[in-house]
């Protein structure tokens, strides 16, 4: 079967490419993708050739090798089911994970997740990208009342501050250089957004947290904005360090900003979790999405208010430069539905 598919073809350059895709063998189905969405961090690494991609897989040892793609959050209808798929049929409406920017894709039943009856394919095509900081809130045991603070408002930033107040954290603050990434926050559930870059950043942090914030997920991947996010701390706070931090060159003061105040830096990098079995604290992705798309068709996450653009797989090369190019970018999704139309 004739496929279309967005391709990295070399360093910070995308191509929508024509190829072909096979039909669904044992366990496999077969995806017609509705919307997938781009997670901007990881895939502005990969376009650009940064090879320290997935410390948990120990990755970095080389140069970058292209062609690369990506796309690992997607949504669409079954077209096929292979033999033994048991979970979904032909027609169903899914989300999908690990998959690709792809007018088709051809995915094992695991990666594959229906859809509750109000899911919109737009809520379904952030599903995968929302376990990642819904993993980091699990791991630090956020409690109802608590208060929380999220470094970074791209798009894992935006879900975080979403999960958060679902998971009951009160003040939930907001931070990001970026007036729009804050105004952004604030319309979907922030009590609080506060610009990292003013000098009395940690007094207003603390103005509105008395005694510091309790948690912190921290998706920028800097280690200044670790060591500004340390400073408004309460004690015995955690720190879920979402954002891959791929420049390690920095300094913590871990003596007096770690060990005496006893607070906790949490690795949470989406591998680092179990692959078949949820415990507290520690879920499958599987069980993740399942409990993002719950949450989202029970109005508890507004996962569509987060497009901030819809673009045809036929801008990508655009769409990539502006990736490649912009410190801060949109939440964007690809409407694949548009090249029947083109």
């Amino acid at each position: 079967m004739e496929n279309r598919q967005i391709i990295f073809t070399s360093p910070g350059k995308a191509e929508l490419v024509t190829n072909e895709i096979g039909r669904p063998g044992r366990g496999q189905a077969l995806i017609k993708t509705a919307f997938s969405t781009i997670s901007s961090g990881t895939e502005r690494a990969n376009l650009v050739g940064d090879t320290n991609i997935s410390p948990a897989r120990g990755s970095g040892s080389g140069p970058a090798v292209f062609p690369r793609s990506l796309g690992y959050s997607s949504s669409g209808v079954v077209i096929e089911a292979g033999e033994g798929v048991k979970s979904v049929k032909p027609g169903d409406r899914v989300a999908c994970s690990w998959g690709k920017h792809s007018m088709y894709q051809l995915l094992s039943e695991e990666n594959v997740h229906p859809l509750e009856p109000k899911n919109s394919m737009r809520d379904a095509a952030l599903s995968m990208i929302a376990t990642f900081p819904m993993a980091a809130i699990r791991k630090c045991g956020l409690e109802i009342g608590e208060s929380a603070i999220v470094m970074g408002l791209g798009v894992l930033g935006l879900l975080a501050v979403q999960e958060l107040r679902a998971a009951g954290g009160c003040p939930v603050i907001a931070a990001d250089p970026t007036p729009e990434k804050r105004e952004k926050a604030l319309s979907l559930g922030a009590d609080a957004a506060v610009d990292p870059f003013s000098p009395d950043f940690e007094e207003k942090v603390r103005a509105i947290a008395p005694g510091g914030v309790n948690t912190a997920i921290e998706v920028t991947g800097s280690g200044k904005a670790l060591d500004q996010v340390l400073d408004c701390m309460a004690r015995f706070g955690r720190v879920g360090l979402l954002g891959c931090t791929r420049n390690s060159d920095f300094t913590i003061d871990y003596y007096r900003k770690v060990h005496g105040p006893g607070i906790s830096l949490i690795g949470a990098h989406t591998n680092a979790r179990p692959s078949f079995e949820s415990s507290r604290g520690l879920w499958t992705t599987r069980d993740d999405i399942r409990a993002v798309l719950r949450l989202a068709a029970g109005g508890r996450l507004d996962l569509e208010g987060m497009v901030e653009e819809t673009r045809s797989p036929l801008e990508a090369p655009e769409v990539y430069a502006r990736l490649a190019a912009e410190r801060s970018f949109p939440v964007v999704q690809f409407d694949w539905d548009q090249l029947e139309n083109a």
